[in-house]
């Protein structure tokens, strides 16, 4: 069975410098990383991660929590939060929530039990009260906590305002916002209020569907009815911004069902541009969340905080509009 010295020989590095990569302690470059992987590969060294959780107190695991994982957006996210935590030497264990409290609150304790080295929260429904005693980096996606080490956010209140800029450059009068949940305060909110602001600046008539969205529709990603419903209710609309591509996705549909044609007679925009807005017939002009970039920031932020260094509170990235056939 081969051993750390093995690797080390292997890698001709010395076996402290194996142990700071298994371990993920100091800076290591990803191409020494990568070596030290590579020759663990060709011998079929297995560290012992019993014996390594007990001398440094936590794994080299993050735990993961997502409320959704049959969503386009959360399916790119996970994937490149799982490409962000090889580079740093880290294992994902994931849990899908669902948006269940008793979910939620079984795999807090899961992660303490399991000694991850950090949380990284994407789900919007835990109560905060959950995390005061977890004594790990927190970090949250797309949500801010108090009790939190760090959250990474993209700009979504400058991601309503382009889309509504967009929505008038293209002629639209009569716009609509769609918002997929409205029974947690969440960042995405600043979408509406972004779009709002430059609709009431540039004179643009912003209807309020003035509906509570039952939180049944966010789990089951159906919003076909309710869409159909205010497109029955409102014929004036001619601009809709949704506040996801899957939202957006089920407009194309339920325009083609009534015969309203895009981009004639209406114009859409989504946000996210996952993987779905390049799939549909016409793509979905759609706002850039920098997925990947949030994935890799959040990946490090667990890595500093477990190392002891200051990480920023709260970080925003930019958004940015992405043109395609709806508009």
């Amino acid at each position: 069975m081969a051993t750390l010295k093995d690797v080390a020989k292997e890698t001709g590095l010395t076996v402290s410098t194996v142990s700071r990569v298994l371990n993920n302690r100091g800076y290591i470059s990803a191409q020494t990383r990568e070596r030290v992987y590579e020759a663990m590969k060709k011998l079929n060294y297995q560290p012992n991660e019993l014996a390594r959780s007990l001398s440094k107190q936590t794994t080299n695991t993050v735990g993961v929590i997502v409320p959704h994982i049959d969503h386009p957006y959360f399916a790119r996210l996970l994937s490149s939060l799982e490409t962000a935590a090889y580079r740093n030497g880290y294992k994902l264990l994931l849990f899908n929530s669902k948006d269940r409290d008793e979910k939620e609150d079984e795999y807090l304790e899961m992660c303490k039990g399991s000694r991850v080295a950090g949380i990284i929260l994407c789900s919007g429904s835990v109560d905060t009260q959950r995390f005061r005693d977890l004594n790990v980096p927190l970090v949250t996606i797309e949500r801010f906590l108090e009790q939190g080490t760090a959250a990474v956010e993209c700009d979504n209140r400058q991601g309503g305002r382009l889309a509504a800029r967009h929505l008038l450059e293209c002629g639209c009068g009569n716009v609509i916002y769609l918002s997929g949940e409205n029974d947690v305060s969440m960042p995405a909110d600043d979408r509406a209020l972004g779009f709002t602001e430059i609709c009431r600046q540039e004179g643009i008539h912003c209807l309020d569907p003035g509906k509570e969205i039952d939180a049944r529709l966010y789990a089951s990603l159906d919003y076909h009815t309710y869409i159909e419903k205010i497109l029955t209710e409102y014929p004036e609309i001619d601009g809709i911004f949704a506040s996801s591509d899957v939202i957006a996705a089920q407009v194309i549909q339920i325009c083609s069902k009534k015969g309203i044609r895009i981009p004639e007679k209406m114009k859409l925009i989504g946000f996210d541009d996952s993987s779905i807005a390049s799939l549909t017939t016409p793509g979905i002009t759609t706002i850039r969340q920098p997925v990947r970039e949030m994935a890799e920031l959040a990946v490090q932020m667990i890595a500093r905080a477990e190392r002891k260094e200051i990480v920023p509170n709260r970080t925003t990235l930019p958004v940015t509009l992405i043109r395609r056939g709806t508009t």
